[in-house]
């Protein structure tokens, strides 16, 4: 650690950031494999919805609650108190607390025995969760500084679609395992003695991806506790906004209410917040449902289309935008806009393509298009405020883009979903209700067929009005570029 201490005290005419270029990479890595795993984690469940609705006998709008309100409500209401704890105490400490709790709590949902015990569960998760994000982009941007903070926060960012695509992966793949078969997998590789009183035959396989993804991030929480650095606070902003005393909670949110780019970029990261997590909760079920796929199969392609794809529209918006910025000042505002805009007709044709292939090309595209916001939300809500009110500033952001995207997307995408079944099971003529639709076995070859065709295109049809969204947020990315250049600190 020489070398930090060394940077640490470079005269600020030549700050180029918090430790050595190799040292902040490290720190940056680290902080990314935090946010992968928080995201692991997160979105899981997104992918073990068809086996646990079929256990525990739910329908859309259920899921929907567990995937959104379970979550989303305790992470947003805690958001704010720990991004002032941030302001104030030891970041690194509250990130390294918060990833051994949400990894517990995700373990610890293999284990629900109902389908309220399991919605607690979730609701631990969110709780350590709440303390990864402010704290992390605090950290970055006293690693980082101005000129290059949004192609780091970017990099950060890299978290949201790459634990999307290895929960994917991992998620569908071992929920698809039999007990039995995951029984032998673990004998076969020499761990057999330490289970030798577990039944495996009896666990279903959701039951072990929750545990399987849960366990490693304990590792990673002892990982970042020990390798990486506390930066002093405030070390790349301008030296007039350092040593400044800290501001309170009133002083930051007066700050942030002066600044319009602020709360448009906070009102278009919310409504895409708010389409991207209705959709992302039952997209491997409507590959299921539409295209006749396995949880295997399903997982893995989501894990393309939203993994990879977007985890490349995610560098390239921060990247993108650093670039574009030394000749278009408003890069920032107008390539998400661009990008979102995009992202609508290209969804629409992926979502109602009749065959599997047709749709990939359309929906892997506009996946990367769509997160061309993140990056720019990040280096925004952390670039127009200075150091000693970042971690709220970020945290005020979350909160509203989570509470309101998060919270209500997943469960109104579900009651839509069960709305337009309800409709096509009457359309049908059969005497159908929702009810007799839940035990096929019971029903006539026509009913039966009815019933699948009305869940599958009952949920696709509530993803085709969700992504019209993306358009909405696209026009206040463009609005909050009228006033950016004046907002950001380092114009200031």
């Amino acid at each position: 650690m020489a070398s930090v201490e060394q940077d640490a005290a470079a005269p600020a005419a030549v700050n180029t950031g918090f430790g050595t270029k190799g040292y902040r990479a490290y720190v940056l890595s680290a902080l990314l494999l935090v946010y992968i795993f928080n995201f692991i984690d997160r979105t899981i469940i997104n992918i073990l919805t068809e086996p646990i609705k079929l256990e525990f006998g739910v329908e859309d709008w259920q899921m929907g609650l567990l995937g959104g309100p379970a979550f989303a409500f305790l992470y947003t209401f805690l958001g704010i108190p720990l991004a002032r704890a941030a302001e104030r105490y030891n970041r690194v400490l509250i990130i390294v607390v918060s990833v051994a709790l949400w990894s517990l709590f995700t373990a610890l949902c293999g284990f629900a025995m109902s389908f309220f015990i399991l919605f607690l569960f979730r609701v631990g998760v969110s709780i350590g969760e709440a303390g990864c994000t402010p704290p992390a982009q605090s950290i970055i941007a006293d690693y980082f500084t101005p000129k290059s903070r949004a192609t780091a926060v970017s990099i950060y960012a890299l978290g949201v679609p790459l634990g999307g695509m290895l929960a994917s992966f991992f998620g569908g793949q071992i929920a698809g395992l039999s007990g039995a078969d995951f029984g032998a997998w673990i004998s076969s590789i020499g761990l057999g003695g330490l289970f030798s009183g577990v039944d495996w035959s009896n666990v279903s396989g959701w039951r072990i991806a929750f545990v399987v993804v849960g366990v490693p991030g304990l590792l990673v929480a002892l990982l970042v506790r020990f390798t990486v650095t506390e930066p002093p606070r405030g070390y790349t902003d301008p030296a007039k906004l350092q040593n400044l005393e800290r501001a309170s909670f009133g002083e930051a949110l007066k700050v942030l209410m002066s600044k319009p780019t602020y709360w448009h970029v906070v009102a278009g990261a919310t409504l895409a917040s708010f389409v991207g997590y209705g959709v992302a909760q039952f997209t491997t079920s409507f590959l299921i449902r539409t295209h006749e796929l396995t949880i295997q199969s399903a997982s893995l392609l989501f894990g393309i289309v939203i993994g990879l794809m977007a985890a490349i529209g995610v560098f390239l918006s921060g990247y993108l935008a650093d670039r574009l910025s030394v000749r278009h000042p408003n890069a920032l505002s107008w390539l998400p806009a661009v990008g979102m805009g995009l992202s609508v007709p290209l969804y629409a044709m992926g979502y109602l393509a009749d065959n599997l292939w047709l749709a990939m090309p359309p929906l892997m595209a506009a996946a990367t298009l769509h997160y061309f916001y993140l990056g720019p939300m990040y280096a925004i809500a952390g670039g127009v405020v200075d150091s000693r009110m970042r971690a709220t500033s970020v945290a005020i952001t979350l909160f509203v883009v989570n509470l309101l995207g998060y919270g209500l997307g997943p469960p109104l995408i579900g009651i839509l979903s069960t709305f337009f079944k309800t409709m096509f099971i009457n359309g049908a003529g059969l005497g159908l209700t929702l009810e007799a639709c839940k035990d096929l076995a019971t029903l006539a070859e026509n009913q039966a067929a009815a019933c699948t065709s009305a869940d599958a295109r009952g949920l696709q049809w509530s993803i085709i009005v969700f992504i019209c969204g993306y358009g909405w947020a696209a026009l206040h990315y463009l609005l909050a570029g009228r006033t950016l250049q004046r907002d950001m600190v380092a114009n200031a």
